[in-house]
C-alpha cells in the first residue's frame, strides 16, 4: 500500500522469513558458523535456539541456500505435538521416501537404505527439525537412533534442532544424556543491540531501494529497539506500522514520538510485551570478538573495503565455531578418560 508513495519496490518489512533480507548481525554470523562449521563435522547434533522472532528461520533457510545440492540431501521439518512414530514418518516424507503404510521397523529399515543410497551417491543426509522445544522425548530418541546409521565410520545423517529457548532447559533433564553426548555444537542467538537495530532497518530497507524517505530520526531507532527488545520479528512489525501511518498522513519523516505512540496501539492490539519475548531466558554465549565498527566509520569505507571487512568477520566467527567445538569434544574425552581410570585400577 505504502511502496509507491516511498518508492520502494516491495514491502521491507514482511513477517514471513525471507532469507532475501537476511541480516548478518554478530549474533546470527556466529550462528551461521556454527552450522556451516558443524555441517563440516558431518555427524551428531547442532542445536541453536532463540526467542519468538529471532530470526532462526531465517538463518536456517539462508543455510540452505549455501548447501551444495551435489553433496547433501537436506529435509527440514517442523516439529510439533507428535508421537515417535509420527515423527519417523515426518522424516520420511521430508526426504521423499515413500511410507506405503509401513510399520516402524519396515520404515526404519527404508530410511535406511534411503541414506545408504545417498552415501552411495556421493551425497549425505541433512535433517532440520524447526521448533524443537515441541519434541516428546520418545521423539527425540528416535531421532538420536537414526544418528546411528552408519557406514564405516561415516555417519549418514546430521541433523540440526532449531527451537526455542526452553529447549535448551530440556536438553538438561537426565533423560536428554544421550542426545547431550552427541551435540557437537549449541549456540543461543540473542537480540539484536541498539546499533544492529538501527543497521538492520536500513539493511532492509536498501533491499527495497530505499534512498532516505522515509526518513528516520536518530533518536527513533533508539525508542524501536526499547519497544521491540532488539527483536526482528517485531521490529519488523512495528516498522511495517509505523510506515502505513507515515503514508496515510502522507508524512515522510519518523520521530520519536510516532514510534511511541505506534508501539502503544500495538500493545493495546496484540497485548503487552512479556519480559521473555525480547530478553532471552537463557543467556547468549559471550563474545569475544571485536565490537562493531560505528555506522559513521563503515560509511567511510569503500565497498570493496566493506566486502573485505565482512569477509574477515565471517572467517573470525569460523575460526570462534572451530575453537569452540574442538574444546568441547576435548571436555568430553577428559570425561571419559577419567571414567575409564577406576576401571584401570580395579583390573591391576
Amino acid at each position: 500500500m505504502y511502496e509507491a508513495f516511498f518508492g520502494l519496490s516491495a514491502k521491507p518489512f514482511q513477517l514471513n522469513p525471507d532469507p532475501d533480507f537476511f541480516f548478518g548481525s554478530r549474533g546470527h554470523r556466529r550462528a551461521m558458523a556454527y552450522l556451516e562449521y558443524g555441517l563440516h563435522q558431518g555427524e551428531g547434533f547442532i542445536v541453536v535456539t532463540g526467542e519468538v522472532g529471532a530470526g532462526k528461520t531465517t538463518l536456517v533457510r539462508s543455510l540452505l541456500r549455501r548447501i551444495p545440492a551435489q553433496s547433501i540431501s537436506a529435509a527440514q521439518i517442523v516439529s510439533t505435538q507428535v508421537d515417535a512414530d509420527d515423527l519417523l514418518r515426518l522424516v520420511a516424507a521430508g526426504f521423499g521416501v515413500s511410507l506405503d503404510g509401513l510399520d516402524k521397523s519396515a520404515l526404519l529399515t527404508r530410511l535406511e537404505e534411503h541414506f545408504r543410497f545417498l552415501h552411495s551417491d556421493g551425497r549425505r543426509a541433512l535433517l532440520i527439525v524447526d521448533e524443537a522445544q515441541n519434541l516428546t522425548p520418545r521423539a527425540v530418541e528416535e531421532l538420536r537412533m537414526l544418528s546411528n546409521f552408519q557406514v564405516g565410520t561415516h555417519s549418514l545423517i546430521q541433523s540440526f534442532l532449531v527451537g526455542q529457548p526452553q529447549f535448551r532447559e530440556i536438553m538438561q533433564r537426565p533423560a536428554m544424556q544421550q542426545l547431550r553426548q552427541r551435540i557437537i555444537a549449541s549456540y543461543h542467538l540473542g537480540p539484536l543491540d541498539i546499533a544492529e537495530t538501527q543497521a538492520y532497518i536500513e539493511h532492509r530497507l536498501r533491499h527495497v531501494g530505499w534512498h532516505g524517505s522515509p526518513e528516520f530520526e536518530t533518536t527513533a531507532f533508539e525508542v524501536i529497539h526499547s519497544c521491540t527488545g532488539g527483536v526482528p520479528r517485531r521490529i519488523n512489525t512495528l516498522c511495517d506500522r509505523l510506515l502505513l501511518a507515515e503514508y496515510l498522513a502522507g508524512e515522510r519523516r519518523i520521530t520519536p514520538s510516532d514510534v511511541s505512540e505506534l508501539a502503544s496501539e500495538l500493545n493495546e492490539e496484540l497485548g503487552p510485551r512479556r519480559d521473555g519475548d525480547a530478553v532471552p531466558a537463557t543467556p547468549a554465549p559471550a563474545d569475544s570478538s571485536l565490537p562493531p565498527l560505528p555506522a559513521a566509520a563503515t560509511s567511510l569505507l569503500g565497498a570493496d573495503a566493506q566486502d573485505r571487512l565482512s569477509h574477515l568477520e565471517d572467517r573470525v566467527s569460523l575460526l570462534e565455531a572451530s575453537i569452540s567445538m574442538t574444546y568441547g569434544m576435548l571436555k568430553k574425552v577428559l570425561r571419559a578418560l577419567r571414567e575409564v581410570r577406576p576401571t584401570e585400577k580395579n583390573i591391576s
